[in-house]
């Protein structure tokens, strides 16, 4: 499946036992599958060619670069696909465009001591290949044309083969890339870092992925899985489930309940394969994460002061295989920590099993964790643990560093559903705006609390939530148990509302709504005086 190792197996057969001198000139670029091949005009002289030193006389030399016409005599004589000699009759242009014009005189030995056989793929013409003996040989018969075509022939389908090889190999790279995220989001209180490693063994498609989703509340989830398998099937598996499990992140779930709707929608799917999952929520504010797992590998939890945990969460059985019976564990989240989740391509190999590859893990990143250390080395670190050889599977894997957030940055209330409440927000907004130092940006502030609060209050049957953080920026969020998300609207010039939302947009620097499983949340973000957003 790999040209060069084709194209040196040929080497190695043909020098010097058949021939002292081999030349392979394939097409640049090289037709491959099914598709009709286009037009050919260059061959371009492979660097696997191989030489015996000649006993005596002039070495033979090819061209590095030939550009053929389309109707002329070498690809006339590719075209038809038989080996020929040297001295065959309108052969001498064809080598004369394979060797150079002024070469072939002195460069081709007399006699039958040239074979120029053509490389047919399926359907396609690929190059030529080029056999020369020297002049201290016998020369070439016709049962040697036999063999220069079975040579030809075997090494055009291995050519063949590797070429499709390396196109779906790539195809599927790429096709696996676009179904993992193209970037980690940036919350505060916690910094990410991901990698993904393709099986170095297979062009197919695999079915790992990693997601980082954030939450309400300035909470985020933490995904990993790997779908069973190396197919399209795997790859169209986890896609969906990746979007499943998205959704389910939507709607604030606990760990264990989004696991079980997976579960539930993977058997929906019809389909035979099974995937393993690990879903983690992280809350900065608390400074704790709330874990649930699908029978997949442990986390583990690398400590501040260089010491490296395998958490020991209830596995649960693997997505698609029924029954539930997940569990979410909450564990203290120590700031400086970071939590590491990996697929099992990075810790099963031939020679050892998962636990004894997690635990190998474990030590060798142990002194890595100090909160000094960078998380992308980290990555890069945990990535090291298999070494330099091929890998068998695919590698996913999502490090977490938690920052966490101070609680004198954040401010919490309930407020009763009345009209009276859009006034209580804004002075619980001034006032603490004027504790933050964050006089500058009072105005604007209560103008939107007041609106977003105002909009709550009309739907809500329980108490509103208004929530204050202080990070990067200045973020408000206010919750309501009723599911109607607002939208922004055109307002006719006598309706007394509809345009709050056009303030929020006007004024807020981002702001959006989502639905929760117990109503939404409506959230706006402004730049605060003087600052600027974390450099990542």
């Amino acid at each position: 499946m790999d040209l060069d190792e084709t194209l040196s197996a040929l080497c190695g057969a043909a020098v010097p036992a058949f021939a002292d001198t081999l030349f392979v000139h394939l097409y640049a670029p090289l037709p491959a599958g099914e598709a009709p091949a286009a037009d050919p005009r260059v061959l371009r002289l492979h660097r696997t060619e191989r030489s015996a030193a000649p006993p005596s006389g002039t070495p033979v030399r090819a061209a590095e670069v030939v550009r053929s016409s389309a109707t002329g005599p070498l690809t006339g004589l590719l075209r038809k696909g038989r080996p020929a000699f040297g001295d065959t009759p309108g052969i001498a242009a064809a080598l004369a465009e394979l060797l150079g014009a002024a070469n072939v005189p002195h460069a081709v030995p007399p006699g039958r001591r040239l074979i120029l056989a053509p490389l047919h793929g399926r359907g396609h013409v690929l190059g030529s290949l080029v056999l020369v003996r020297a002049p201290g040989r016998p020369e070439f018969t016709r049962d040697d044309l036999l063999v220069a075509s079975q040579l030809a022939g075997h090494t055009a389908l291995g050519i063949d083969k590797a070429v499709v090889y390396m196109r779906e190999a790539s195809l599927a790279d790429a096709l696996q890339r676009t179904m993992l995220p193209p970037s980690l989001p940036e919350p505060p209180g916690v910094r990410l870092a991901s990698r993904y490693l393709p099986s170095s063994r297979t062009a197919q498609v695999g079915g790992d992925w990693y997601d980082a989703i954030p939450l309400p509340g300035n909470r985020v989830a933490l995904v990993i899985g790997d779908v069973m398998g190396h197919s399209m099937t795997s790859a169209a598996i986890m896609g969906q489930l990746r979007t499943v499990v998205q959704t389910l992140a939507g709607l604030d779930l606990p760990p264990d309940e989004v696991l079980h709707h997976l579960d539930e929608q993977a058997e929906r799917l019809g389909s035979e394969h099974t995937a393993t999952c690990l879903y983690a929520m992280y809350d900065p504010v608390l400074h704790r994460v709330l874990l649930s797992n699908a029978g997949h590998p442990p986390p583990l939890l690398l400590h501040p002061d260089g010491t490296g945990e395998v958490l020991r969460i209830p596995p649960g059985a693997p997505i698609g295989v029924g029954g539930g019976g997940f569990e979410s564990v909450e564990l203290h989240a120590p700031t400086g920590a970071t939590l590491l989740l990996y697929t099992d391509g990075l810790v099963e190999s031939r020679d050892s099993d998962v636990l004894t590859g997690v635990e190998r893990l474990r030590a060798r990143l142990g002194a890595a964790a100090s909160s000094t250390a960078p998380l992308e080395q980290l990555c890069d670190d945990a990535l090291g643990v298999l070494g330099a050889g091929d890998r068998d599977d695919d590698i996913a894997l999502l490090a977490a560093r938690f920052e966490g957030i101070l609680p004198e940055t954040v401010a919490y209330w309930y407020l009763a559903p009345r009209p009276q409440t859009a006034g209580q927000a804004r002075r619980l907004t001034r006032r603490t705006l004027h504790e933050w130092g964050l006089d500058a940006l009072t105005e604007s502030t209560e103008l939107l609390v007041s609106e977003v609060v105002a909009n709550a209050v009309r739907f809500a049957t329980r108490p509103v939530t208004l929530r204050l953080l202080r990070t990067d920026v200045l973020r408000c969020e206010v919750g309501d148990d009723s599911p109607l998300v607002p939208r922004m609207r055109q307002a006719r010039p006598n309706d007394e509302g509809g345009r709050g939302l056009f303030l929020v947009n006007a004024l807020a620097g981002r702001w959006g709504a989502t639905r929760l499983s117990t109503g939404k949340v409506v959230w706006f973000e402004q730049p605060l005086p003087g600052g600027r957003r974390r450099d990542r």
